[in-house]
């Protein structure tokens, strides 16, 4: 580990090339510093749910500075953007150690979907000036792809982005922009060149959405709750330096974007935004034994149940496990690429048959819910209320990509099969039709 000035780091600091039993070491110590001890002793005497009971999220958001400056939240990371620059093997001995206490990452959208693209294509001027404030969730992110007629053909989008001397002028609308009423920035992609073929003609922004000309407005949840966002730019003002890629190499950028959301909704081991409690399976598990004691419901005794538990817990430790080989291969430099369609796939459907099980074993007690307002807050805590939970999960199959636009992706890109005929392949994008 890296040794970097500084109250919090300093603690952790340790010789270049050390061992996994050094990394430990400092850990705890630095938890021992600074984890609030009220806090450990729930975790460790009740877990995930003791936790959340001690720790509203905005006691967390108050304290996570302290942990993002330590560069624990993303120990990978060189130092000069907020990590440690820790080698995979001794950034997981560390996670292990940070895991009971379930420190999770504020700012997912950032550090999840702007964070790739910067490192995969943004210039280093751009990674020191952005990075930093979006570890520390000084500047909170979202993204801008969909729009009304460009949802799984997200290259036919039409939102206009034009030359104004050495800045740039975008115009149109994106819809289903999750978290954008509580963002500084939002990743955009924009039509810069009409007369070139679709995926040819778009460039990727970076987009202050304070800026004047921006308008979000919210769209409100079969559950009540607000995450998604329709925004509409009137000619906003965006800086050539907010530019990530080359002019006409968007949908490259995207795609380092779109691995990685498809990888942060893939459920276990990912960060996935729709779980019933930390892992859902293994909550299931705790909900069946617990019947069995209450003698509300059909409970853990019952074969039948215990098998359909068992079958949804196999399930989520497999794609655990291959959403593991995804983030190993993060760690050691790689981009998530077409296989982390792998874990989307599959948590669509997996993740909406756990929610709706998790109603079944609560029957009538699972009808209601206190009104939580969701968001980042709900990402942070874990479970909603269980039928709320599975209301949510019907999203699952659409958001990060449909199942449908995924399956695409990993019959061409990872199983190698040809590409459906495209008629309007290589015309101009202003000839193609569109919705």
């Amino acid at each position: 580990m890296t040794v970097v000035p500084g109250v919090d780091r300093a603690e952790l600091a340790m010789s270049p090339g050390a061992d996994v039993r050094d990394a430990v070491v400092a850990v705890r110590t630095w938890l021992d510093a600074h984890l609030p001890p009220h806090w450990r002793d729930a975790a460790l005497r009740g877990g995930r749910e003791e936790l959340r009971r001690v720790r509203p999220f905005g006691d967390y958001e108050e304290w996570y500075p302290t942990f993002a400056r330590s560069g624990l939240a993303v120990a990978t990371w060189p130092v000069a953007y907020g990590g440690l620059d820790l080698e995979p093997v001794v950034a997981r001995a560390v996670e292990a150690e940070l895991a009971p206490f379930n420190l999770g990452r504020l700012n997912p959208l950032g550090l999840n979907l702007a964070a790739p693209a910067l490192f995969a294509h943004g210039t280093e001027e751009q990674r020191l000036r952005f990075l930093p404030p979006m570890v520390r969730n000084e500047e909170k992110w979202c993204q801008l792809f969909s729009e009304p007629g460009a949802g799984s053909d997200l290259a036919s989008l039409a939102m206009r982005a034009e030359r104004d001397g050495d800045d740039w002028r975008l115009t149109g609308q994106k819809v289903w922009s999750t978290w954008a009423h509580m963002a500084d920035f939002g990743v955009t992609l924009a039509r810069t060149d009409p007369d070139a073929p679709k995926r040819a003609g778009i460039t990727y922004f970076l987009v202050d959405l304070h800026a004047p000309g921006v308008d979000v407005r919210p769209l409100r949840h079969l559950t009540g709750e607000i995450d998604f966002n329709e925004t509409f730019m009137d000619g906003v003002l965006v800086s050539d330096f907010h530019r990530v890629g080359g002019i006409g190499d968007g949908w490259a950028v995207a795609n380092a974007t779109l691995s990685g959301e498809r990888q942060m909704v893939a459920g276990a081991g990912s960060g996935g935004v729709d779980r019933i409690g930390g892992a859902a399976a293994e909550a299931l598990v705790a909900l069946a034994r617990a019947n069995d004691v209450d003698g509300r419901g059909s409970g853990w005794s019952d074969p039948q149940v215990r098998q359909a538990v068992m079958r949804l817990w196999s399930e989520e430790r497999i794609r655990a496990w291959t959403n593991q080989r995804v983030r190993a291969g993060l760690k050691a430099g790689r981009p998530p690429g077409p296989a982390s369609s792998i874990g989307k796939v599959h948590q669509g459907s997996l993740n909406q048959r756990i929610q709706a099980m998790a109603v079944d074993l609560l029957g009538a007690r699972a009808v209601a819910w206190d009104g939580h307002s969701g968001g980042p807050e709900a990402y942070a805590a874990g479970l909603p209320a269980p039928v709320k939970g599975m209301l949510r999960s019907r999203a699952n199959t659409i958001e990060g990509g449909t199942t449908e636009v995924n399956k695409n992706i990993l019959g061409e890109r990872v199983l190698g099969l040809p590409r459906e005929r495209d008629p309007w392949a290589g015309a101009p994008w202003r000839d193609i039709p569109r919705s």
